[in-house]
């Protein structure tokens, strides 16, 4: 089962003692995940999610999916937040790098995003690319009313029906929303649409493994019954308190480094696929602990590309952080290092070296520099990138998302901070209900 491992002992030199104190704490906050006992109880849903999925909810989702895929070139899921980067991180790393370069083949429909951003120029190129396609929109939102995807979903839905028919779209448009109430239960009921249902007792930054996640990630095409089966077994190996549980580690290690005094923690690869699952990662962490003037600061790079550019910081820039990297122990593929007759270039004692193990070298290195300069280093491996080995991954950071909240003292699910733009938009906005705030916040900005 076990297709992870953390080591942290290049992070436990720098804060042992702030370590050894968190132990207490730690076996607190298990159990009030594991009995529902701590701040922000009713959406611990995903806890034993993936263990208590049914197995007719998989193959009514694989189901809807093989209908998108043979009836679409493009398919647009459409969500904001942990609506859609838990799936574009696990559809970014199990598929080809230069997949979206290819055209669409029968039954291989490329899965896009939209409702993510508010940017004209990327709306109006998405249409354009969709223009004269067979395309198909999965539309996640809990209420229908979130201004990002609610733009996205109304552009995109007009031009579906202007394209295919009304009628037709009806089987090319799948709600992911809330079970009875909202604008968008109330216009999938009203339509006919296909839909799934967010658990009310599950954060969107916790929903990966739901059907918000599940369903485009079958639409591209991989396997969503071993990502669930990698994450009930990392469930299960993260249930109770001890040494052997990596969750319970890695968030008693990072908390003790924030004790410390390192206040941001960059989570760092060193394989291309996995930059959208630090997207998720950030999200996570972000949304999860940043609140009551508290939170480590979750931040990533991509290496070895970002270490000529980052790099000079993280070697000598301010002592604030520390590093946690993931590791994948190997490569689907290889590639070995040519010999060249005239070595201009210097790199012929490579020749016949797979590139990887330069990679690793490059890693080993970098992580040799960096904990020497002062930079804590905690590093994750990982056997390969697989929907049961993504499951596993997934599942360890929720774990131990919850019990780092729950160590910084603070409720890991909610983000009361997330309202407060909103707020100051739909006042700039003139939205109806929004008299007093609109008039309050023209003041402020005319001075």
């Amino acid at each position: 089962m076990k297709s992870i491992e953390l080591n942290i002992q290049d992070a436990l030199y720098f804060a042992e003692k702030q370590y050894e104190a968190t132990q207490g704490e730690a076996v607190e906050a298990i159990t009030k995940l594991e009995k529902g006992t701590g701040l922000g109880s009713d959406y611990i849903g995903w806890v034993n999610l993936a263990s208590q999925t049914p197995a007719e909810l998989v193959e009514k989702i694989n189901a809807t999916a093989a209908r998108l895929r043979a009836n679409c070139e493009y398919v647009v899921c459409i969500g904001i937040g942990g609506s859609y980067l838990g799936a574009k991180a696990v559809n970014t790393a199990l598929s080809d790098s230069f997949a979206d370069y290819y055209a669409p083949k029968p039954n291989e429909p490329k899965v896009l995003y939209a409702g993510q951003n508010i940017g004209e120029e990327y709306t109006a190129e998405l249409q354009k690319l969709l223009e004269g396609k067979k395309f198909g929109i999965i539309v996640i939102s809990k209420s229908g009313t979130t201004t990002e995807p609610a733009i996205a979903f109304r552009i995109l839905r007009d031009q579906l029906e202007k394209q295919a028919g009304t009628e037709v779209s009806k089987d090319l448009i799948v709600a992911i929303t809330d079970a009875s109430k909202g604008a968008l239960r109330t216009m999938a009921d009203q339509e006919g649409w296909e839909t799934y249902v967010i658990p009310d007792n599950v954060g969107g930054r916790f929903s990966v493994l739901t059907p918000v996640g599940l369903l485009p990630i079958a639409v591209a095409g991989h396997d969503i019954a071993k990502l669930l089966q990698g994450a009930a077994d990392m469930e299960k190996a993260t249930e109770h308190p001890g040494p052997d549980n990596m969750a319970e580690v890695y968030a008693r290690m990072r908390n003790a480094l924030y004790r410390s005094g390192k206040k941001i923690e960059l989570l760092v690869n060193y394989t291309p696929k996995l930059h959208f699952f630090s997207e998720w990662w950030k999200q996570l962490y972000g949304e999860s602990e940043g609140k009551d003037g508290k939170g480590i600061f979750p931040a990533s790079v991509d290496n070895t590309t970002d270490l000529h550019s980052m790099g000079q910081w993280i070697q000598e820039g301010e002592r604030s952080i520390f590093e946690t990297v993931i590791s994948v122990k190997k490569p689907a593929v290889s590639v070995l290092v040519p010999e060249n007759a005239a070595n201009l270039d210097g790199i012929n004692y490579l020749a016949g070296k797979h590139v990887d193990e330069v990679n690793k070298m490059a890693e080993l290195g970098t992580k040799i520099a960096h904990v020497e300069g002062g930079v804590p280093n905690m590093r994750i491996e990982i056997d390969r990138l697989d929907e049961y080995v993504l499951g596993q991954l997934i599942y360890f950071f929720e774990k131990a998302c919850g019990i780092s909240g729950y160590l910084l003292d603070v409720n890991p699910f909610n983000q009361p901070g997330v309202e407060a733009y909103k707020k100051n938009m739909f006042a700039l906005l003139e939205k109806p209900g929004y008299e007093a705030e609109t008039a309050a916040i023209k003041t402020k900005i005319q001075g």
